[in-house]
């Protein structure tokens, strides 16, 4: 009974007080109605999936609607790949790899570790399809462009520090006046560093040979995922291509809320636009090829190998929840990400096992054990790398069976 009516008195009091509070929480929900922050216009819902992107026909990609415009890029690569073959081997092509690498923020120090330690192993293949969403969009022109890129993947990350990729906003004013928590003009910076006209003009080449690098957002006035033909932008030699890769590398990884979201320019019938991306991990955690892309077409007999890398874990962290409204939606979003990349892995086995496509996928295991004090603590990411390495270099660690959803068997050693 005493307990109870303790219960009962602090429940009287905290409704006394959220009722005393009340003018002042209106006021600020009011106030931070108000406080939206001018933007160029945005395209049309019905023409934005139509516009030319630097005047390209073949700029980005929308998995979720007609993917006949995919399915003709992928064949225009295959035909590239042919007539680079010497005279006497036109007749089929070789066998291809696909690298799908996942959002994580701070863990994609482990894909970033595992592509320099399987590239100690002399058995790294040459991506013909490389794709990357937030985290793994960070990693993918590092991995697309080989092991001569492995040492600035390793400087990314794991020498940079928090002040690196953000700054702190104070939160009430971010809240009340903002578009989010952080400023990533150090992030920018670092993306500016590393991806230069040497890069592009590698990425171009790439592309020539018939290889594809697509890094995905997400467009937040459509609520649509996209996918951004890099090796197209980069070939085109438009003015303002090298800005363009940038800002998509940065929108990739942009967590909406957290991150301020990138306004990207976009022009149609001599009329001026901006589109509004954020993180694909909004949409996707990770993407290969769309599903309704059929892989089993004649054209596509070769042997094909998809290696997916989950820059994340697939055991679900055990976790307190208070009970509070931070503590209760923080958790409830973890486990909506952590359930969104398990279900996405599914989708791309599902996928690959229909088309006849052999299935690798890594992920940061229960073993590794190290913490962190906040995102991007310069010792986790270390740790995580070193963790990565060591599983590229053991090269017996991919998996290469779903049975169900979070459940993974052990695959044979990977060739």
């Amino acid at each position: 009974m005493t307990v109870r009516n303790r219960t009962a008195g602090n429940d009287a009091r905290c409704a006394a007080t959220v009722l005393w509070r009340l003018p002042l929480l209106l006021a600020i929900l009011l106030q931070t109605a108000c406080a939206n922050i001018d933007r160029g216009d945005p395209p049309p819902g019905r023409t934005a999936e139509s516009i030319r992107i630097l005047g390209l026909p073949n700029a980005r990609f929308w998995f979720d609607s007609d993917p006949g415009a995919i399915s003709r890029e992928i064949s225009m690569m295959e035909e590239r790949q042919a007539a680079a073959l010497p005279a006497g081997r036109r007749g089929g092509l070789p066998p291809a790899n696909y690298l799908a690498l996942s959002g994580g923020g701070d863990n994609g120090a482990f894909g970033a570790g595992l592509m320099a330690g399987w590239t100690q192993t002399d058995r790294r293949p040459v991506f013909d399809l490389v794709t990357g969403i937030s985290a793994g969009a960070l990693i993918a022109p590092f991995a697309f462009l080989g092991p001569d890129y492995d040492p600035q993947l390793r400087e990314v990350f794991t020498e940079v520090a928090p002040r690196d990729v953000v700054l702190l906003r104070g939160r009430l004013r971010a809240v009340l006046f903002g578009e989010a928590l952080a400023d990533t003009s150090p992030l920018y910076a670092l993306i500016e560093r590393h991806v230069n006209d040497a890069m592009m003009a590698a990425v171009a080449r790439e592309y020539g040979k018939g290889r594809l690098l697509l890094i995905g957002t997400t467009n937040l006035d459509l609520g649509r995922p996209v996918f951004w033909n890099i090796g197209a932008i980069a070939a085109s030699g438009q003015p303002g291509s090298l800005d363009l890769f940038r800002r998509i590398l940065l929108a990739s990884a942009s967590i909406p809320g957290a991150f301020p979201p990138v306004l990207i320019d976009v022009e149609d019938a001599g009329r001026r636009y901006q589109e509004m991306h954020v993180d694909g991990g909004a949409a996707l955690q990770m993407f290969l090829y769309p599903t309704l892309v059929d892989g089993r077409e004649p054209r596509s007999r070769r042997q094909r190998t998809a290696w997916i890398v989950r820059n994340g874990r697939l055991d679900v962290e055990w976790a307190t929840t208070n009970r509070s409204i931070l503590s209760i939606t923080g958790r409830s979003a973890s486990t909506l990400l952590h359930f969104s990349a398990v279900n996405d892995i599914l989708r791309i086995y599902l996928a690959t096992q229909r088309d006849g496509v052999a299935f690798r996928l890594a992920y940061i295991g229960p073993e590794f054990q190290e913490t962190r004090d906040e995102p991007f603590d310069n010792r986790f990411m270390r740790a995580l790398f070193a963790h990565g390495e060591a599983q590229g270099r053991a090269g017996d660690r991919w998996r290469d069976r779903v049975r169900t959803i979070g459940s993974i068997e052990p695959a044979r050693p990977a060739p």
